[in-house]
């Protein structure tokens, strides 16, 4: 039996703020990383549902702001994904 070190990711998806790749606070980037959609689709959405409901959507921007972690600075861009293909 041989010892492997402790992988560096997560073994599940982690809704987290982006150091990179933000525009504001980095809330929707980090819902198009978990989700696994463009965070260009993400404020798309989230600008027409501000329009739709009058604004009150608005208001769910600070709080998820406030409630999602902001990742630490040595996380890789984009998740990798958990299995590689093996070189031919």
């Amino acid at each position: 039996m041989t010892w492997t070190p402790p992988s560096t990711q997560a073994p599940y998806k982690q809704l987290r703020r982006p150091t990179t790749d933000r525009m504001v606070a980095g809330v929707a980037s980090g819902l198009g990383r978990y989700f696994d959609v463009d965070p260009t689709l993400v404020r798309v959405v989230f600008a027409v549902s501000v329009l739709l409901t009058a604004g009150v959507t608005l208001l769910a921007y600070p709080v998820m702001w406030f409630l999602m972690p902001e990742e630490p600075p040595d996380a890789p861009a984009w998740p990798h994904p958990t299995q590689v293909a093996p070189p031919r």
